[in-house]
């Protein structure tokens, strides 16, 4: 038997990308559509989902705890549009890493086409993740103007903060997609995990909440540079900290690759198990 080499070069991750782009508009456009299926109001759901939730938290922590984001906070909605802030960095990575080792073997039928693109199913879950995060997006400069006043400014330095997460996501995503294959009980670990993830990174608390003797262990979850350089954009109106989004655009595009190429070596042995 003939093994298929895969290349692993970081060009051909590029050229994957722009060869089979219509495919990954339509593997993109289906990872959208299924959620809904079958349902009457369909893509609806997507708008009144996050709209839901953010009534929600902004009733509960405004209403009922009174909390406040810190001391010196005197806005009601404050705590709700800043949770919602880490909820929507959160949903991103969880969308993508519960759906990513089962996503080769839902798909069996590809892993037998030799010539078939498996790394770009990874990809499109990822943008049908960043579809549903524009949304609430949308909903939260919505509700930040009927509540606050115009949105800042600095929201235009978001996608400059999200972009290394998103390489950050795919890496990571390719390593599950794979392990998914020979590991059956990735999927269960995984869904562990992000329980965890949830509640040690920075989405229902500041940073400075957490005492300063364990902090440094919150602050190696990537996720808390994100979510804390992603409130300074959206709610603050702070630039970034372009040195800290360097250096995560650096260790995210480590990953990245590392990520494509362990995909990209491993799936040889992908048909031999399924």
């Amino acid at each position: 038997m003939i093994m298929q080499n895969y290349p692993s070069r970081p060009s051909q991750i590029v050229k994957n990308w722009w060869i089979h782009r219509e495919l990954i508009k339509e593997f993109s456009k289906r990872e959208i559509l299924i959620r809904y299926r079958g349902s009457v109001l369909g893509l609806m759901w997507s708008f009144f989902n996050p709209l839901f939730m953010l009534s929600i938290y902004t009733f509960i922590f405004s209403e009922v705890f009174k909390a406040r984001w810190n001391e010196i906070s005197q806005t009601k909605t404050e705590f709700a549009l800043l949770l919602f802030i880490g909820l929507l960095v959160f949903n991103l990575i969880s969308e993508c890493l519960i759906r990513a080792p089962t996503i080769i073997t839902s798909n069996i039928n590809y892993v037998k086409r030799v010539i078939f693109p498996l790394d770009i199913l990874p990809v499109a879950i990822m943008i049908a993740a960043l579809f549903h995060g524009l949304i609430s997006l949308f909903i939260w400069v919505i509700a930040y103007s009927i509540l606050i006043g115009m949105p800042q400014v600095t929201i235009l330095y978001l996608p400059l903060v999200i972009t290394p997460y998103i390489l950050f996501i795919l890496g990571l995503s390719w390593i599950l997609a794979s392990l998914g294959v020979f590991l059956r009980d990735v999927s269960q670990f995984i869904g562990m995990m992000l329980n965890v993830l949830l509640f040690i990174s920075p989405i229902f608390y500041p940073i400075t909440a957490i005492p300063e003797k364990y902090r440094f262990i919150f602050q190696l979850n990537p996720l808390t540079l994100v979510i804390d350089q992603a409130r300074l954009v959206m709610y603050w109106g702070s630039q970034p900290d372009f040195l800290s989004v360097l250096v995560l655009f650096l260790f995210s595009l480590s990953i990245y690759y590392l990520g494509f190429v362990w995909f990209q070596k491993t799936r040889k042995g992908f048909s031999d198990v399924l």
